[in-house]
């Protein structure tokens, strides 16, 4: 299939679907290797980007969407009214972000971290679609795992999970205790 012929496929399948679509999916209905397709998705985004056009179409992990231009977000958002992105109280903010970075995650795992019950800011993320349940741990209870969704990665303009930045994971079970100050340890004495 001529490239021109798939970028108009393409195009047409995201504006019509409104919400992200796999490129496993596409690349299934269409006939073709999701590569040609991912070229394709690259070309057209090269594109919109390069004439500045009113719509673009982002990239998310094994998806691609269809979206307005960052540029023309004043004007629609005085003629469509568009909602904010959800507010996240900061029990919440630790929460995805307990997720983000170690998913799929348990709620008794984000607890751990956490020290207090998150019982709500996790049933407000999944209200919110930025999580989502994902499996159950195989182990006594079988606790519910979660991660985080196409709508988390839109949310805050990423692409993929990659694009997080670098944080100092932290490790449980592992106590690590300070060590002694070296005067103290050389005139005999012992820290309290």
């Amino acid at each position: 299939m001529e490239r021109a012929e798939l970028k108009r496929i393409f195009e047409a399948i995201l504006f019509a679907a409104g919400e992200s679509v796999e490129t496993e999916r596409i690349a299934k209905s269409v006939g073709c290797d999701p590569e040609e397709i991912d070229a394709a998705a690259q070309e057209l985004m090269d594109e919109l980007a390069f004439e500045r056009r009113g719509i673009r179409v982002v990239h998310l992990d094994k998806a691609y969407q269809m979206c307005s231009s960052g540029e023309m977000a004043e004007y629609v958002t005085k003629t469509l009214e568009t909602r904010k992105p959800p507010k996240l109280s900061a029990s919440q903010l630790e929460t995805l972000t307990i997720i983000a970075y170690y998913q799929p995650s348990t709620k008794a795992y984000v607890e751990q971290i956490r020290g207090v019950d998150s019982s709500y800011s996790v049933g407000a993320l999944l209200n919110k679609h930025l999580i989502e349940e994902c499996g159950r741990l195989n182990v006594p209870g079988r606790p519910i795992l979660y991660r985080t969704t196409p709508d988390f990665l839109r949310t805050f303009g990423l692409e993929s999970l990659d694009e997080l930045p670098e944080i100092e994971k932290m490790q449980f079970g592992k106590t690590q205790l300070p060590e002694e100050p070296k005067e103290a340890a050389e005139n005999g004495e012992k820290g309290i």
